[in-house]
């Protein structure tokens, strides 16, 4: 269990293999939900001045790029991405496990695009590792319900916390009348408003 809630101050971002391919992959939350989601977290971490950590795996090939949208929002983030190829645990990468650690925060917020295959395996790593981890279920899915149920048990009997995006965002504002706070409840309301019309 999570020994003390997240904080701006207190907490690093991995989002990982947010690909416009991968994406394709993902029938448990419709495609646009998850995205959404996804964005929401990068913005999120801009306005709090989260460090935030991206991956990718094989972008040249079906996986294909990550999301432009995280390009738009945390273009440096975006620049210093760690590309791996063929590493399924992103914490098996020594370029992205040194970026994690550089962060210094112990406290990890974890979302990836398939939660059976891109986000279960570093969260069972970093638990190990001893981190702190939270991850943000709706910001990733997987190719079936089934799958995804399963991943997420898998991850939560390892030690992690299973939270939902605004419920990520508003445990990280924790004060929606700051600027910052404005800020985000302007990104939530914005987000549900979408997921609403739909």
């Amino acid at each position: 269990m999570t020994k003390e809630l997240f904080s701006a101050s207190n907490t690093a971002m991995l989002l990982i293999d947010h690909q416009v391919g991968t994406m394709g992959w993902v029938r448990s939350i419709p495609a646009s939900q998850l995205k959404r989601n996804a964005v929401l977290l990068a913005k999120a971490a801009k306005i709090l001045n989260i460090p935030v950590i991206l991956t990718s795996s094989m972008e040249e090939y079906a996986q294909g790029p990550l999301i432009s949208e995280l390009a738009e929002i945390l273009p440096e983030a975006h620049a210093a991405r760690i590309k791996r190829f063929g590493i399924v645990d992103a914490m098996g990468d020594q370029n992205f496990a040194a970026a994690v650690k550089a962060t210094g925060r112990k406290n990890l917020l974890i979302a990836g695009v398939t939660n059976d295959v891109c986000t279960v395996f570093p969260v069972l790593t970093a638990i190990q590792q001893g981190y702190e981890v939270q991850v943000v279920a709706d910001a990733g899915g997987s190719p079936t319900k089934f799958a995804d149920d399963v991943s997420l048990r898998r991850m939560e009997q390892a030690g992690a916390v299973v939270t939902s995006t605004i419920q990520a965002v508003a445990e990280l504002a924790r004060n929606w009348t700051t600027p910052e706070g404005g800020e985000l409840m302007g990104a939530v309301i914005g987000a549900l408003q979408e997921l609403l019309s739909e």
